[in-house]
């Protein structure tokens, strides 16, 4: 199978097909994904099949934000203005009938190279993802992403990441 991200059209794409185990990433992508492109607020990437471009097998929303230094450990704030600019990885949600096969993994490496290329016209230091349990922190803390102590939140530097993907 081959897959490729593009943006989400509501009148093209299936957007009620995916079932990622997630009741409340499916319901989010369902009722609001729409409405938050519309507002202009997030940009959600579904990703589909080369052989079913409309079927979405999963997505991941993207939203501007900002970190707080002193929010932040000394190690990871340091040299950055009081308030750093960032990109939120809102939702990242994989179809179950391709989680446990290393896809998750490549679904965030397209986010996370979309972010990169974004980010040499926006400036952004950090990518921030808040986990929702365990097993999702789990997930971005293999992918290099470090929690933020006494919180739900994990960053990682975008240099970083640049610096782990192939040159464009």
């Amino acid at each position: 199978m081959v897959f490729r991200s593009e943006h989400l059209e509501i009148d093209r794409h299936d957007v009620g097909a995916l079932d990622s185990g997630a009741s409340e990433l499916d319901t989010w992508f369902r009722e609001q994904a729409a409405g938050a492109e519309a507002r202009r607020v997030a940009r959600t990437f579904v990703w589909v099949e080369s052989q079913r471009p409309d079927q979405v097998r999963g997505y991941y929303t993207l939203t501007g934000h900002r970190l707080v230094r002193s929010a932040l450990p000394a190690s990871v704030g340091h040299g950055s203005p009081a308030e750093i600019p960032a990109v939120l990885l809102a939702r990242l949600a994989l179809d179950v009938s391709l989680q446990g096969t290393g896809m998750g993994g490549v679904l965030l490496a397209d986010a996370l190279m979309r972010i990169v290329t974004a980010t040499r016209t926006v400036a952004a230091r950090f990518v921030v993802v808040d986990d929702r349990d365990e097993v999702v922190a789990a997930f971005y803390e293999h992918y290099g992403f470090r929690r933020i102590p006494d919180s739900m939140r994990l960053v990682q530097k975008v240099s970083d990441i640049a610096s782990a993907m192939p040159s464009p």
